[in-house]
């Protein structure tokens, strides 16, 4: 997985965002750290994003709003986006959410063990995502190539001709077993004269 990809914990509340911090530094991942909607889609945006941890009211740009301009951009639409709010269940926000394909939504305040356990999961497995795409591109590049390469291969002479005498060279077979021919306008008397 890419070292230099970070989770991005977002909240306009210092204390939020060092309790967040804590409770996912075992994981051992890169962490990076906003205060509103607007400086989280600059760093989304920016690229090296691997998954987004937002807080829903902020002032400004909400975190709905974050994840709607993210789902309209495609180098942003599939990163995982995990919810947080603090206004307990609200049914309008659940199915805003799941319609803007956020991974999940979390309630404040959050149990450290099953935000590690959510993250881990996503993190890695968009990780294993972008290897895979990327893999794809790379095995489609190749096979562009070699289908380039054999649509214009480069034959060797099958004639060389002389200004008194055209003479068809014999090309030896690709399987080995497979005994040479002899060229045309070759006489059995000549081919015995070879093997002697």
């Amino acid at each position: 997985m890419p070292s230099e990809t970070r989770i991005l914990i977002v909240d306009d509340h210092e204390d939020t965002l060092y309790a967040l911090e804590s409770a996912l530094a075992p994981l051992g991942y890169l962490l990076g750290r906003a205060t509103s909607g607007d400086e989280a889609l600059k760093q989304v945006l920016r690229g090296q994003v691997g998954l987004l941890l937002l807080d829903v009211r902020m002032p400004g740009v909400s975190g709905l709003e974050v994840v709607r301009y993210m789902r309209r951009v495609e180098q942003t639409q599939h990163i995982p986006v995990i919810l947080l709010t603090g206004f307990g269940p609200d049914h309008e926000l659940t199915t805003a959410a799941f319609g803007l394909g956020v991974a999940d939504l979390v309630m404040k305040p959050v149990d450290p063990w099953a935000l590690r356990t959510k993250v881990r999961y996503l993190y890695d497995a968009h990780q294993h995502h972008l290897a895979l795409e990327q893999e794809v591109r790379r095995l489609r590049a190749f096979v562009r190539e070699h289908t380039e390469t054999a649509a214009h291969p480069e034959r060797p002479a099958l004639h060389t001709e002389t200004a008194s005498h055209p003479q068809r060279l014999a090309l030896p077979h690709p399987d080995a077993r497979v005994p040479p021919q002899r060229p045309p306008g070759a006489h059995a008397g000549e081919l015995e004269k070879d093997r002697t």
